[in-house]
């Protein structure tokens, strides 16, 4: 469809008829000048786990702990016990297991491949019970809401509640993000996107800065999408990718200042002006491809501008179309092409708006690299499962990437993401602080040493693998006293 046609026939664009009947002038439009983001230095770089727990917080682990007792008690007739610094363990487990990944989950603890980093945190059967029961809503209020991802949708919204403080630049994009699932059971929540790594799963669309952090996030459930958002009648009368950028730029702190990036499944002339009328956002999104440029070659341009918006037709190795009201076309630059016919790099002419569209649309797909390098394992036939595997590894790749940030801000020495998830698992995993050990002029001095029966039983002092219900009164430590351990004499003499 071309896409400035003069005088079209209403049957020949049926989807954005306002684009058809619009005058398009042969004119450029004033570049919109977007301030720096300019971020205050922390004093010091935190550590790792800090920075993780500025997402993942202690209520969504308190919370998953409850519910996954009052789950496990509505399916077993009895709570598994499990408390939060238990789901802490299970975490590290989780994250252990998207950087060192085992075929099967039994290997990890298996004699012939036993894995002691995840093995020793808690047994097989311990985890794999947790990960059966692990639940983050009520399934008997199920019934009477129209969420369809009701299961996982407090985790997530306090996932949400969590990126919308992270202060952002003025440059956003807006892109969709898979999470694989291939089981039957989501029905139409399961979708398909040919051009994604995974290529079946759950979409959700994200909002981004330019460096990669996520700031917004939106579960698409088809029609039912926005039950829970406030949309005026002009709004809801738009098309989905254009209910979808309008709806994560309302969380945008300063819209006058900033500009979204978004890719042509969003794009339509009412996207463009209804960002600017009712938020102040600018916007530069591609058009559908088309082939009117080919014969004038590669870096062939041409454009028209009506109500403040500009159509751009780009020719590279295919058309390229855009819609700006942020940035023209002027200064044109080149960029770097392979060309068959001389076998070497060229220059080929490049408007200025292509070149802002491609250094800054990139932010969604940056998170969902990092998020699929150490990919926590989160197959399962339960949908709710792979979005929290999901929730989890982005937790870790938006901290890394603030991490990373105030690392450039102070000139600090970068850990990779590998060793920085790993720190965040080491940290959730960390020992229960342990008893004060005596003074060695108090273990030895043979006074009032006597031996306390209890109730519970403790891990042995002095023996590795010792259990015992016997505790020394003056040293307050758990010893063994019996006819084939002697601990307790052993512990007390030098």
């Amino acid at each position: 469809m071309e896409i400035w046609e003069k005088e079209p026939k209403e049957e020949d664009c049926p989807v954005e008829k306002l684009l058809c009947f619009i005058i398009w002038k042969h004119e450029d439009i004033e570049e919109f000048q977007v301030p720096n983001s300019r971020f205050e230095p922390p004093e010091a770089v935190h550590p790792p786990f800090q920075y993780f727990k500025m997402f993942f917080t202690d209520d969504m682990i308190e919370h998953i702990a409850y519910h996954t007792n009052l789950y496990s008690a509505q399916e077993l007739g009895d709570q598994i016990k499990t408390s939060p610094k238990e789901i802490e363990h299970f975490l590290a487990m989780l994250l252990f297991m998207g950087v060192f990944n085992f075929p099967s989950l039994e290997d990890y603890w298996h004699h012939e491949s036993r894995f002691n980093v995840i093995a020793d945190i808690m047994p097989r059967k311990r985890f794999q019970l947790l990960r059966r029961y692990i639940h983050f809503n009520d399934n008997q209020q199920c019934n009477e809401s129209p969420d369809r991802f009701y299961k996982i949708r407090p985790l997530f919204v306090m996932l949400r509640e969590q990126c919308l403080l992270i202060p952002s630049t003025h440059k956003h994009s807006v892109d969709e993000v898979m999470v694989a699932y291939k089981g039957t059971r989501a029905g139409t929540l399961r979708q398909y996107i040919a051009n994604k790594p995974d290529k079946w799963g759950f979409k959700l669309f994200c909002q981004a800065s330019s460096s990669g952090i996520i700031h917004d996030l939106r579960l698409y459930q088809g029609a039912s999408t926005f039950f829970n958002v406030d949309l005026s009648e002009e709004e809801q009368m738009l098309p989905l990718g254009a209910k979808v950028v309008t709806t994560l730029c309302k969380t945008i702190k300063e819209p006058q200042l900033s500009v979204v990036f978004c890719d042509n499944f969003f794009t339509s002339f009412s996207l463009v002006q209804n960002l600017h009328t009712a938020l102040g956002v600018k916007c530069i999104a591609p058009l559908m491809a088309d082939k009117d440029l080919m014969k004038k070659g590669r870096g062939a341009c041409d454009y028209r501008a009506a109500e403040g918006v500009l159509a751009v037709k780009w020719f590279d190795n295919k058309c390229f179309n855009l819609l700006s009201n942020a940035c023209g076309i002027m200064p044109f630059s080149t960029v770097k092409r392979w060309s068959k016919e001389s076998q070497a790099k060229i220059a080929v002419p490049c408007p200025s708006l292509i070149l802002a569209y491609n250094e800054h649309m990139g932010g969604i797909d940056l998170s969902d690299m990092l998020v699929h390098l150490y990919k926590t394992p989160a197959k399962s036939r339960r949908g709710y499962v792979p979005l929290f595997g999901y929730m989890l590894d982005l937790c870790i790749a938006n901290s890394w990437l603030l991490y990373k940030r105030d690392n450039g801000l102070l000139n600090e020495k970068l850990m990779s993401l590998k060793r920085f998830r790993l720190a965040v698992a080491h940290s959730l995993n960390h020992p229960r602080p342990s008893r004060p050990k005596p003074q060695p002029d108090v273990r030895y001095d043979n006074v009032g040493h006597w031996p306390l029966h209890t109730e519970k039983r403790g891990r042995c002092n002095l023996c590795p693998k010792g259990v015992s219900r016997w505790k020394c009164g003056k040293c307050n430590v758990f010893l063994c006293l019996n006819a084939n351990q002697q601990c307790f004499a052993a512990y007390h003499q030098r």
